[in-house]
């Protein structure tokens, strides 16, 4: 099937042509690590994990790019105080990159615990430094760029004078633009309002500071992604992805770096994943309504009944396109709990080789499975593909209880189908198998009480403890740091 894939810069759905056969060069926004990752950023990463794992699943070999971005993140091109990374490390007492690691790691873990593939390549904004001078010198050899009081700023007008079109991406009116401006500082140094920073000169009291041509700076957040993209992937590739949020300014800004840069759009499918949201209310952290992802999955909040497992997270995150806005509240992820829990259920009988085979069955393996690829093959319906997952589920049930019967080839192929849509293309887990948190709550159950009667000098009940254990295989020891143990 013709894989068909929703297009930001066209607004329609476009039939998906990379540009070296069964080759993709796919590069995602990354974090900027100056905090905790957010339940919104894991919707957007898990979004094109998914996208990640269908293009594998559909046979390209795919080089997948996301960066990290540790430097030079100004949310405007005013006050350099305004530079995240120097807030958060006034504010933690820690160096700039102490931050930089700090929440890097964060990141990272979150990620290993939803279950998402590393990229196969994930640069960083200061390990690439010299790539980004070296763009900037192009820029004003090119005429788009202009240096301006040891700041670099690319034209607008400029741009747009030579028959280019900044706004195309996010449909903007260059008009509407310019007269939408806020009055920030440092906008005495452009010529135009709209004109963005490709160099910041550093002040006096910024940390993060770099020599260049035209003093000491650091880079602009959007000259980053353009470097990076265009170094590992060339000057023109396939996807370019991100969240919503990031369409204006920021991939705005890297069409018009690109084009003004290398003569060629740099990106031929940009895709989007839209906003999370909880309770019907955007999250935010002023109003409240507001949830890291390890709070949602330790159940340390006051907005779910309970905790729930990172695999159910996941099942309920790919439960809506990757395009819709999606809202979580705790009857949305009871629900999803069970639906998970009947799928996982399914999974674990069709592995068990207990059902009826016959030389006939009413249930079409090859219309079914036609079915799920047109799901996945249009612009990744994740939701569409669970629902034809689910006909597969409930035809396994009858098949667990006698109502139906399948042919021995069929269900092998029904085992390797479901099992690649399952597990490698939504990467879901099948939580029973993961009882090692369990146990060691359980055991630290029975060690305090094994303390508390030994405190009560019950030495029968302490000693009872620790030889019913032993009997079980599992030896407990008492240390100065108090007592541990380990599986025989």
């Amino acid at each position: 099937m013709e894989l068909k894939i929703y297009n930001s810069l066209s607004g329609e759905k476009e039939i998906f042509k990379p540009i070296h056969e069964n080759n993709v060069g796919m590069y995602v926004c990354g974090p900027t690590v100056y905090s905790n990752v957010h339940l919104g950023n894991v919707r957007t990463f898990m979004s094109f994990d998914f996208i990640y794992r269908s293009l594998v699943h559909l046979g390209y070999k795919v080089r997948y790019v996301r960066n990290i971005t540790d430097a030079g993140h100004l949310t405007d091109d005013g006050d350099v105080d305004n530079d995240r990374f120097v807030k958060q490390s006034r504010l933690e007492k820690l160096e700039p990159m102490e931050i930089v690691q700090k929440y890097t790691v964060d990141f990272h873990k979150v990620l290993d615990t939803f279950n998402l593939l590393p990229p196969t390549i994930e640069p960083t904004a200061t390990g690439h430094i010299l790539e980004q001078i070296e763009l900037t010198q192009k820029l004003i050899e090119k005429g788009f760029a202009y240096e301006s009081n040891g700041s670099v700023y690319f034209d607008v007008l400029e741009y747009n004078s030579r028959g280019l079109n900044y706004g195309e991406l996010s449909r903007r009116n260059i008009e509407e633009l310019f007269a939408n401006t806020r009055d920030l500082d440092g906008q005495n140094e452009k010529k135009n309002p709209q004109d963005f920073a490709l160099w910041k000169a550093a002040s006096p009291a910024h940390i993060m500071r770099w020599n260049s041509p035209w003093g000491e700076g650091f880079p602009g957040w959007h000259l980053e992604c353009t470097a990076m993209s265009t170094k590992y992937l060339g000057e023109k590739f396939d996807i370019h992805g991100g969240g919503m949020d990031l369409k204006f300014p920021h991939h705005e800004c890297e069409v018009a770096q690109g084009k003004a840069c290398n003569g060629t759009e740099p990106v031929n499918y940009w895709l989007h994943a839209n906003m999370l949201t909880m309770n019907g209310q955007r999250m935010s952290k002023s109003t409240g309504n507001y949830i890291l992802p390890m709070e949602l999955v330790s159940g340390n909040n006051d907005f779910f009944e309970k905790p729930f497992h990172p695999a159910i997270v996941r099942f309920n995150f790919l439960q809506a396109h990757y395009r819709s806005v999606l809202d979580i509240s705790n009857e949305a992820m009871v629900a999803s709990e069970k639906g998970f829990q009947r799928l996982m259920e399914a999974m674990k009988l069709l592995s068990g080789f207990g059902f009826l085979t016959s030389d006939s069955s009413t249930f079409d393996i090859s219309v079914w499975k036609e079915k799920c690829y047109a799901a996945l093959t249009d612009d990744f319906n994740s939701p569409i593909l669970i629902s034809h997952l689910f006909e597969a589920v409930n035809f396994i049930f009858k098949l667990k209880d006698g109502k139906e019967t399948i042919t021995e080839t069929e269900l092998k192929q029904l085992q390797d189908i479901m099992s690649g849509f399952v597990y490698d293309v939504l990467g879901l887990q099948n939580i029973e198998e993961n009882n090692n948190e369990k146990l060691d709550q359980t055991l630290q159950v029975l060690i305090e009480l094994r303390n508390q009667a030994r405190k009560s000098k019950n030495f029968d009940l302490s000693d009872q403890i620790r030889d019913r254990l032993l009997a079980e295989g599992i030896e407990l020891k008492d240390g100065r740091e108090g007592t541990t143990y380990s599986l025989n």
